[in-house]
């Protein structure tokens, strides 16, 4: 079994509030989640209103199957331009 874990810092610049953060991120998690039917999750910085953390995750049983599903995710974020990504870190961990 193959475990991919992905987290991202972004930073939500034209954001005012902690309303229009989880509006925005409520956005980004509902397209990601129905489009790749990953667990998806704002995991960290949660009362700064400009910047978050989210983490998603996949399972498999091919190493380069769950990095390209990374991958993927990664790049359909950055192609919604609703954030900017400051930080991506990926771990595959091998079960």
């Amino acid at each position: 079994m193959v475990i991919g874990i992905c987290q991202l810092d972004l930073r939500i610049p034209e954001n005012h509030s902690l309303k229009e953060k989880r509006h925005v991120l409520r956005k980004l998690i509902d397209r990601v989640r129905h489009r790749f039917n990953v667990a998806i999750s704002e995991v960290g910085d949660n009362d700064l209103w400009q910047r978050a953390q989210i983490g998603f995750c996949t399972v498999g049983n091919d190493r380069r199957h769950i990095n390209s599903s990374l991958d993927n995710i990664v790049n359909f974020i950055e192609q919604m331009h609703l954030v900017e990504m400051v930080q991506t870190e990926i771990e595959i961990i091998t079960v």
